[in-house]
């Protein structure tokens, strides 16, 4: 699963202030209001408080999105020259979990059943890999193959109530399902 979007801006999308090395970066992916998944950077500063991720209202001076899907914050640091750019110009399940489940990043609660679902996905694709629970019982360890980092994941019921409240994230990330023609019912000829 692949979606287009951009690697971190180099810019504030409210200020249009440059990030500077240590800056704290508040990264939105969202579905602005004509259907395009997007990416907004902007400094914590121009973000206060965050966005309603439930309702997708607008704080500060940034114009609401149609809908938000989560919300991270990171610390800037500018890219090495000999870094490519364009590796990064796909997000996918993968990185945005490990975005979303870095121990560094801030937890947010709205994330918590898209990291979920995410960390279910990448099971499945043997990407990562379960290595039990916290001592309390309130988090999954999942140890990423590749790298073998760790990373903990809130517990949780995945059951039909979950996937309904995940619904609308998982329609862009996944895609949405084709609806079906039903085709018209036969006429029946008799001949007389």
């Amino acid at each position: 699963m692949d979606l287009p979007l951009h690697p971190l801006a180099l810019n504030c999308c409210v200020s249009g202030r440059a990030f500077a090395e240590g800056d704290r970066v508040v990264s939105y992916l969202v579905r602005e209001a004509d259907g395009v998944v997007a990416r907004r950077d902007l400094l914590e500063s121009e973000d206060p408080p965050p966005l309603n991720l439930s309702s997708g209202a607008a704080s500060g001076k940034m114009m609401p999105p149609a809908f938000v899907f989560c919300r991270w914050v990171t610390v800037f640091k500018p890219r090495a020259a000999e870094e490519n750019p364009d590796r990064m110009l796909k997000l996918t399940a993968e990185n945005l979990f490990l975005t979303l489940a870095d121990p560094a990043a801030e937890r947010s609660e709205a994330n918590t059943p898209l990291l979920q679902f995410l960390a279910l996905m990448l099971e499945r694709k043997r990407l990562i890999k379960p290595r039990g629970r916290t001592e309390d019982g309130a988090r999954v360890i999942y140890e990423h193959m590749a790298s073998h980092q760790i990373y903990e994941v809130p517990a949780g019921t995945l059951d039909d109530e979950f996937f309904v409240r995940i619904q609308e994230h998982l329609g862009v990330l996944v895609g949405e399902p084709k609806k079906r023609e039903v085709p018209a019912p036969a006429v029946a000829v008799t001949n007389r």
